[in-house]
C-alpha cells in the first residue's frame, strides 16, 4: 500500500505523524523550523490565508477574520453552539441549520478550516518525505458523533486525503503507549485537550486492544479553563482600573492569550506574573497556582462523572484498573493530576508526550492499515446509541452505545396504518427515550409497499457501522422484496456538491495559495517585529545612545518600505536586520526589567520581616 500518516486534529494544536520503518516507533514530523505542534489557527487575510503560528500571531491585530478552536464547531448546528459563541471573536451564523463563519463578505465552513490545517500537515509530510502523500489516519474524540465524525472526514476529502480511518484518540494514545509497554490488562485513558474530554476503558491482551467503554463531554477542555481565567482578569481590571474590557475583541485576545501562558506557566510554577500592555495602560497582576485552581476546580471535577460512567459501563471497578495514561496538553494541570489519582487510586502514567501521543497512536495506526504491523489488533467502539423512530416518538435502539465496531444490526418494524405504501424511517443517534431529545441523523423512505393492513408488512431495518464509525441504514419489506438504503449524512454535514466544489477549488488555487499565503506569513512576521520595535522605542529608547535610537528607526523604516512591496526575500532580509539592529536594546531592557523585579522582591520581603 503507499504510505499513510497519522494526524492529530486537535483544538488547540495539531500534528502529522509516522512510523519509522527503521526502529519500528512513530515519530511525529517538524516543520522546518523544527517545530512538531502546528497551532489550529486559520486567520482569512485580504492578501490570503495563513495557518499556524503566522496565524496565531494575527489573533490580537485581526481577531474577526483569525479563526480558533473551530473543532468545537464540527458537525455541530447552530443550536448546539450558540451559547459558546459569545467567547470568539469571530462572527458564527446558521445557515439551513449548518454552521458557517462570516469572513468579510464570504462565509467558509468548519470543515473548510480545518481542511486548511489538514492541508498545511500535508504538506510538510509531503517536504519530509519528498512524495506525495494522499492517505490518512485521522484522530477525533471517542464521543464524537456521526455528524462530527462525518463532518472530519470531509475536511480530509477537502484538503486532498483519503482518510482510510477515524480513530478515537483515547484509542490512539493507548496503541502509542502498548508498542512497548503495555502488555496486558485494563487500561483508562484520560484525555483532556483544548476542547474535548474523553474517557475510554480498554483491555489489552495479546497484542489486542478492545475498547470496554468510553464516555466524554465535547464542551470541555483547556479552552473553557483559560475562559474563567479571562472572566477573572476582567473583573479585577474592572476594580483595579475601572475599565470592562469585555466587549474588547482586541483586549480580549490579549487576556485570552496572556491567561493561557498563565495556566501553562502555573503546571511548574507556582506562582506568576501577569503583564498586558493596553492603549490606556499596562496591566499587572500576579496569579498563584492555588488562585488558578479555585478558578478551574469545578471544571476538573466536571470531568470525574464521565470517568465514573465509563467505569461502570465497562463492568469494572477502578482497583481493576491497572494502568491510568493521561493524553492532551491540559493534562499537565497539577489539580487534574491530582483529582485522576484520587478517583483511580494510582498514579496515572505520562511518560510520553500528552500534546504528541495521540498522532504517534494514529501513526500506529496507520502502519497497520499499512500491513506493516501484523501483531496488533484494534477493536472501536460506538460512543452513543443509533435507532429509529417508532409509533409516538419512541427510539428503538438498534446499535446500544460502547458496541464494538464495525457491527451491524437488525430489527423487524411493520406498518401503523391500513393500506400504507410509503414508511418515513428516522435514524436517531443519543440515549433519550424520545426521538425529539435525541440527534437526528437522517431520514429515507421505503416506497412501493403493497396495501396491506396495518400489522401485516414486514420490514427489515440493518445497520451496518463501518470501522470509521460511519452509519449505513438499509430497510426492506420481507414481502414484495422492495428495498432502499441511505449512507447517513448527517443533518449538519456538508452536501456531497459542496465538498466537490471545494476539493476543486483546493486543487485550482494550490499553488497560488502557497505563495500568497508564504508572502502573508513573511509581512506577518515583519509586522509583528514592528510592532514590537515600535513598543520597544516607546518604553525604552532613552536606555540607549541616540546614535543606536537613530540607527534601529533608519532598520524600522527600511522593513516598512520592504513590507509595501511583494519582493519576500527582501522583507525577510530587511526583518533580520532590524532583529540585529535592536539586540543591544532588548539586553538592556531586560536587565533594566529584573533590576526592577529584584528590587521590589526584596520591598516586599522588607515589609514581610516587619
Amino acid at each position: 500500500m503507499s504510505r499513510i500518516v497519522g494526524i492529530d486534529l486537535g483544538t488547540t494544536n495539531s500534528l502529522v505523524a509516522y512510523v519509522d520503518e527503521k526502529t519500528g516507533l512513530p515519530r511525529v514530523i517538524p516543520d522546518q523550523e523544527g517545530r512538531v505542534l502546528l497551532p489550529s489557527v486559520v486567520s482569512f487575510t485580504t492578501e490570503g490565508v495563513v495557518v499556524g503560528e503566522a496565524a496565531k500571531r494575527l489573533l490580537v491585530r485581526r481577531p474577526a477574520t483569525t479563526v480558533y478552536s473551530v473543532k468545537r464547531l464540527m458537525g455541530r448546528g447552530y443550536e448546539d453552539v450558540k451559547e459558546e459563541l459569545c467567547y470568539l471573536p469571530f462572527k458564527v451564523a446558521p445557515c439551513d441549520g449548518i454552521v458557517k463563519i462570516q469572513i468579510g463578505d464570504r462565509e467558509v465552513t468548519p470543515p473548510e478550516v480545518s481542511a486548511i490545517v489538514l492541508r498545511s500537515l500535508k504538506e510538510r509530510a509531503e517536504a519530509h518525505f519528498r512524495e506525495p502523500i494522499e492517505k490518512a489516519v485521522i484522530t477525533v474524540p471517542a464521543y464524537f458523533n456521526d455528524s462530527q465524525r462525518q463532518a472530519t472526514k470531509d475536511a480530509g476529502r477537502i484538503a486532498g486525503l483519503d482518510v482510510v480511518r477515524i480513530v478515537n484518540e483515547p484509542t490512539a494514545a493507548s496503541l502509542a503507549y502498548g508498542l512497548h509497554r503495555l502488555k496486558e490488562g485494563v487500561i483508562a485513558v484520560y484525555d483532556l485537550g483544548g476542547g474535548t474530554f474523553d474517557i475510554s476503558i480498554l483491555r489489552v491482551k495479546d497484542g489486542v486492544f478492545e475498547v470496554l467503554a468510553t464516555n466524554g463531554n465535547t464542551h470541555l477542555g483547556g479552552d473553557d479553563f483559560d475562559r474563567a481565567i479571562v472572566v477573572w482578569l476582567l473583573d479585577d481590571i474592572l476594580s483595579e482600573h475601572g475599565v470592562y474590557l469585555g466587549r474588547d475583541t482586541e483586549a480580549m485576545q490579549e487576556l485570552r492569550l496572556a491567561a493561557e501562558a498563565a495556566k501553562v506557566r502555573l503546571s511548574a510554577e507556582d506562582r506568576t506574573t501577569l503583564t498586558i500592555p493596553f492603549e490606556e495602560f499596562t496591566y499587572r497582576r500576579a496569579i498563584t497556582r492555588a488562585e488558578l485552581e479555585g478558578l478551574i476546580e469545578k471544571l476538573v471535577d466536571a470531568t470525574l462523572g464521565p470517568c465514573r460512567m465509563a467505569i461502570a459501563d465497562a463492568g469494572v471497578a477502578p482497583s481493576d484498573i491497572d494502568e491510568v495514561v493521561l493524553v492532551g496538553g491540559s493534562t499537565r494541570v497539577p489539580l487534574l493530576r491530582r483529582r485522576v489519582q484520587e478517583l483511580f487510586a494510582k498514579t496515572p502514567h505520562s511518560q510520553l508526550n500528552p500534546d504528541e501521543v495521540v498522532a504517534l497512536g494514529a501513526a500506529v495506526q496507520a502502519h497497520i492499515l499499512a500491513g506493516g504491523i501484523t501483531s496488533m489488533l484494534l477493536l472501536d467502539v460506538t460512543p452513543l446509541s443509533l435507532g429509529i423512530e417508532t409509533l409516538g416518538g419512541i427510539v428503538s435502539v438498534l446499535i446500544p452505545r460502547n458496541t464494538t465496531i464495525p457491527t451491524s444490526a437488525r430489527e423487524m418494524f411493520t406498518t401503523s396504518v391500513d393500506g400504507q405504501t410509503i414508511v418515513d424511517l428516522h435514524v436517531v443517534q443519543g440515549e433519550r427515550e424520545l426521538a425529539k431529545d435525541c440527534r437526528s441523523l437522517a431520514r429515507f423512505e421505503l416506497s412501493g409497499i403493497d396495501p396491506m393492513p396495518a400489522g401485516m408488512p414486514k420490514i427489515e431495518v440493518t445497520f451496518l457501522i463501518d470501522a470509521n464509525g460511519i452509519l449505513q441504514a438499509q430497510a426492506k419489506e420481507l414481502r414484495t422484496g422492495k428495498a432502499t438504503a441511505i449512507e447517513v449524512k448527517p443533518t449538519y454535514g456538508l452536501s456531497e456538491t459542496e465538498v466537490e466544489r471545494m476539493v476543486e477549488e483546493s486543487f485550482a488555487y494550490a499553488e497560488a495559495d502557497v505563495e500568497a499565503r508564504l508572502l502573508i506569513e513573511t509581512r506577518n512576521e515583519a509586522d509583528t517585529v514592528i510592532t514590537h520595535v515600535e513598543r520597544a522605542l516607546r518604553q525604552g529608547g532613552e536606555l540607549v545612545p541616540v546614535e543606536e535610537r537613530e540607527a534601529i528607526r533608519e532598520a524600522l523604516e527600511e522593513l516598512r518600505r520592504a513590507r509595501a512591496g511583494d519582493d519576500r526575500g527582501r522583507i525577510r532580509d530587511t526583518t533580520a536586520a532590524l532583529n540585529r539592529a535592536t539586540e543591544h536594546l532588548a539586553d538592556v531592557m531586560m536587565d533594566a526589567a529584573l533590576k526592577a523585579a529584584l528590587g521590589s522582591k526584596r520591598a516586599a520581603e522588607i515589609m514581610e520581616s516587619d
